[in-house]
């Protein structure tokens, strides 16, 4: 569906993406996580098309996006960070004229564009389908830029920052409309945030981007097990306290009971959290400094 290998982008001096390898498989949602200037609006323009790479090989559906045609484009759909186009069209009148660029291009392999008023229902603009689009607040503006990337019903769909500006029941909306896409139309989806809530809730699979390579793979679960390593234990006797990483929880927890008794108290279990091993992750690739344990390097 999408793979890189060694992907590389340069602006003059200024080496932004050193050796990208990513892939994404069919149905999969996959988060690209990273700080800012870390090359992860680059990375998703290359692929899909908008910006050549300085050195490397992609393959979004089987084609390079820099030379493939409107076949191939017709199965991709894309949201940006943001635009601002069109604002004396309504949302009804701009879907439906994009609707009709994907029509020649349905087959009975691939199904046709999604109809319109059904799309703004679905994202929330039923009741300001024929309002100027410039009249639109900035929540709303996101709502259409969602409907646009995926009126023509992609296999593979790229968003960046998709949930900006959206208020908390536009965001639940939102990642419903993402599942529902994933699970029921199989659509592929590659998306960016900084917002480590959703990436949870959303990808399959996490991957991180820092100091111009992915330094990692996984579900949320898996990168913090991964670099996480140990549980830390935390309580009190009498007005001593006391801090130890144990891999066993259950069993360190009741030899403290059985040794202690009464006497504990203020126990606390701590286990990194997707921010913890994030905020680690990026630091380490940073820094050039080799895995070891989240809390250690959070709680120092």
């Amino acid at each position: 569906m999408v793979r890189t290998s060694g992907l590389r982008m340069s602006y003059g001096d200024q080496e932004v993406l050193s050796g990208v390898d990513l892939e994404v498989h069919p149905g999969e949602v996959v988060c690209l996580l990273g700080p800012n200037g870390a090359g992860k609006t680059t990375t998703i323009e290359i692929l899909e098309g908008f910006r050549l790479p300085s050195a490397g090989e992609v393959r979004v559906l089987g084609e390079d996006p820099a030379t493939a045609g409107d076949a191939w484009r017709a199965r991709v759909g894309v949201v940006l960070q943001s635009w601002r186009d069109h604002a004396r069209w309504t949302p009804r009148r701009l879907l439906t004229q994009l609707g009709g660029y994907f029509e020649p291009f349905s087959t009975p392999e691939r199904p046709r564009p999604y109809e319109v008023d059904h799309l703004l229902a679905t994202v929330g603009l039923a009741e300001h389908a024929d309002r100027k689009i410039g009249t639109l607040s900035g929540g709303q503006r996101r709502r259409l830029d969602v409907a646009v990337g995926i009126i023509g019903r992609p296999e593979l769909l790229f968003l960046d920052e998709p949930t900006a500006g959206f208020d908390p029941q536009a965001r639940r909306d939102f990642h419903e409309l993402v599942h529902r896409l994933s699970d029921l139309e199989g659509t592929s989806i590659l998306l960016t945030t900084h917002d480590l809530a959703e990436a949870e809730k959303l990808a399959d699979r996490i991957l991180i981007l820092a100091h111009g390579r992915i330094v990692a793979s996984g579900s949320a679960d898996e990168l913090t097990r991964q670099v996480a390593g140990t549980a830390e234990v935390r309580w009190a006797c009498g007005p001593d306290r006391f801090v130890h990483p144990t891999d066993d929880v259950v069993g360190f927890v009741r030899r403290l009971f059985e040794e202690h008794g009464d006497r504990l108290t203020d126990l606390e279990v701590r286990r990194a959290s997707l921010e913890d091993t994030y905020l680690a992750m990026v630091q380490r690739a940073e820094s050039g400094r080799p895995a070891g344990p989240v809390l250690e390097e959070v709680t120092r």
